[in-house]
């Protein structure tokens, strides 16, 4: 089933739950044409991307991460920043490969070029009626581990992982930011922006209330505070480091 453009993109939602068949051999080969011709800085492409259907490596990685969709999806996608290959390609031209992975833009990237990487699968995977979901904490659980598991060489660091399947459940739209908070005309800022922010807050309490599964009371502003005081532990700095980003400017 090929969806439009326009049910691609505004149909997206993040399946959990996926079917035990396989994914034809066609859609997997539109899915990697899709990565291989995502735009990226320079035409660069520092990225690289590590395809998964070995079942005992993808439970391996579901024990690390504690997330079910690396064992029951049928195709997991790891995204990376990767500045190994064209440090390989400069040796072998005998040319010096300048430190460009050690500022910041260089970690911007490779981010981005690997972010680019996945929304291009995503928007493939899901045109052929596949489900797809990300999966954004195997970049920060144990960084060490899913390295070695991996066998990244430095220069390379893990970015976003994707969950690929047929899907077995269609769940609720989560509510978005209305689209005055998301796209601002000319100049950043919307008039009473605090007042539009704490209308989606109770609009996503509202939604958590009434979902059909996992009920809550949560909102959206005590939600993403607590995730970003669980992200205050991750020590992503040193995992960089160790990966051949020794950031300096």
């Amino acid at each position: 089933m090929n969806k439009t453009v326009e049910q691609t993109l505004l149909d997206r939602r993040s399946i959990r739950r996926y079917e035990r068949e396989a994914i034809p051999e066609a859609d997997l080969d539109f899915i990697r044409e899709a990565i291989r011709n995502t735009p990226t800085s320079y035409n660069g492409q520092q990225f690289s991307v590590i395809e998964i259907a070995d079942q005992t490596l993808k439970e391996q990685l579901a024990e690390l991460v504690r997330q079910k969709q690396f064992k029951t999806s049928n195709r997991v996608f790891v995204f990376l920043s990767d500045f190994n290959k064209i440090s390989v390609a400069a040796r072998a031209k005998g040319l010096e490969m300048p430190p460009f992975n050690d500022t910041a833009d260089g970690l911007i990237v490779g981010t981005v070029d690997a972010a680019l990487a996945m929304m291009s699968a995503i928007a493939a995977a899901e045109s052929h009626g596949l489900g797809t979901c990300p999966i954004g904490y195997a970049r920060t659980v144990d960084p060490a581990a899913i390295s070695e598991l991996l066998g990244l060489p430095q220069g390379v660091y893990l970015v976003c992982a994707l969950a690929v399947g047929v899907p077995r459940e269609v769940p609720q739209m989560k509510p978005k930011q209305p689209r005055e908070l998301v796209i601002f005309r000319e100049k950043y800022g919307v008039d009473n922006m605090a007042e539009r922010l704490l209308d989606y807050d109770r609009t996503i309490r509202e939604y958590h209330l009434h979902r059909e599964t996992n009920a809550s009371d949560a909102d959206w502003i005590s939600e993403m505070l607590g995730y970003y005081r669980e992200g205050m532990d991750y020590q992503m700095l040193d995992a960089l480091h160790k990966r051949g980003y020794a950031l300096k400017k």
